[in-house]
């Protein structure tokens, strides 16, 4: 099979070597060459390392090298079964690629999308055949991360969603059905792990040491908010919050940082530009949290309950199945456990009573209960099983 990947930056790279590694031949395309030069010198450098970990011989480097093609010409996508766009996200230029696009491949062939937070309906609209369109969203970096989202638009024919899906199984990643709503199932559901954070740190109740502290040290969260804000990108994490936000018709339960936002317009980007919410400069101290378990138990379940609500509220608008809901927070954010599990695990009433009473405080449309949260803690009913 021949794959098509448009985009020869890190997301677009990581996809072309996960397809090669399942031994399907792939064509890179970018339009410019020292991005194609780029994504083969760091393959080969990928290679070298699998190599002298004896993950990978010599001969099966040089083959999964071999089967990927460098082109600066869309023409070159005419055989393939399936093409991915991996591009800025920006809806206009990725419509005009597939305009063109339709106008190479042949009808079988499937037009896909990594776009992480743009209307899959909106991009297949561009398309004479709407049906053949559908968001195949992996994540960073896409050798090493499991997770791939599965996203069907309204007008996307069954038979592209099931053959997307079997391709993607193929290559042994986990996959996820997800609606074709704001931010998917991952970048909708992990937005309080970063905005409630920074509420926090606004009303002064702690300082980001601490609540990442709490995060991975009770929560046993890999990387607690503010690093992961920071290693992300402030101008990406922020974007993707108002991108959400703003599709969400300024749902106040998604409205993000005035915090970040002046810290992205102030170039303090994270670690990438060498200053965040933590000072990365040589020389630079690393604050101390404060350590207070009562504190940090707060912080916690602060998070977690509005977490939680978010995972509900998924289950309850059919954004995914409970099960693939559950997936896609330990496979793509490598979340320690699935958030339902975990709101049964605590109690639903309590999950319930925490948004309840800060619903109460501050009176802000954020901390409302979904539905389903609200009557499965009425009636003692499970927010994994609903029983």
């Amino acid at each position: 099979m021949e794959i098509g990947v448009i985009g020869a930056g890190a997301m677009g790279s990581g996809i072309a070597q996960v397809a090669s590694q399942s031994g399907c031949r792939v064509v890179l395309y970018d339009t410019n060459q020292a991005a194609l030069d780029k994504s083969a010198a760091s393959l080969e450098k990928v290679m070298r390392r699998l190599v002298e970990k004896e993950r990978v011989d010599i001969k099966e480097s040089n083959a999964i090298q071999s089967r990927i093609s460098y082109v600066n010409n869309l023409q070159e996508f005419s055989g393939c079964a399936l093409v991915i766009e991996a591009i800025v996200e920006n809806a206009d230029m990725k419509k005009s690629v597939f305009q063109q696009l339709e106008n190479i491949v042949s009808p079988q062939t499937i037009l896909a999308s990594n776009t992480s937070s743009l209307s899959i309906a909106s991009l297949a609209s561009a398309l004479t055949f709407p049906g053949r369109m559908i968001g195949i969203h992996f994540f960073n970096p896409a050798p090493l991360m499991p997770l791939v989202e599965i996203i069907p638009a309204i007008s996307t024919e069954a038979v592209v969603t099931d053959a997307a899906k079997t391709i993607i199984d193929d290559w042994g990643k986990v996959t996820v059905l997800a609606k074709d709503t704001p931010g998917f199932i991952v970048n909708r559901i992990a937005r309080p792990y970063y905005a409630e954070a920074v509420k926090m740190y606004d009303e002064g109740l702690s300082d980001p040491a601490t609540i990442d502290w709490a995060m991975k040290s009770l929560g046993l969260f890999k990387m607690g908010p503010f690093e992961l804000m920071d290693l992300i990108g402030h101008d990406v994490n922020y974007v993707v919050a108002e991108t959400v936000w703003t599709q969400m018709y300024y749902d106040p339960r998604y409205r993000p940082s005035l915090t970040q936002k002046r810290m992205m317009e102030a170039g303090l980007l994270g670690r990438k530009s060498g200053r965040g919410f933590y000072d990365y400069r040589e020389g630079a101290e690393k604050p101390e949290p404060t350590t207070d378990q009562t504190t940090g138990e707060m912080i916690l379940h602060r998070i977690l309950a509005m977490l939680i609500n978010e995972a509900a509220d998924a289950v309850f608008l059919n954004v995914a199945s409970p099960k693939d809901i559950e997936l896609a927070m330990t496979k793509g954010v490598n979340y320690p456990k699935g958030l339902l599990q975990w709101g049964d695990e605590i109690g639903v009433e309590n999950i319930l009573g925490i948004l309840d009473d800060l619903h109460a405080r501050f009176g802000d449309d954020r901390y409302r209960a979904s539905a389903y949260l609200r009557d499965c803690a009425a009636v003692g009913h499970s927010l994994l099983t609903g029983k």
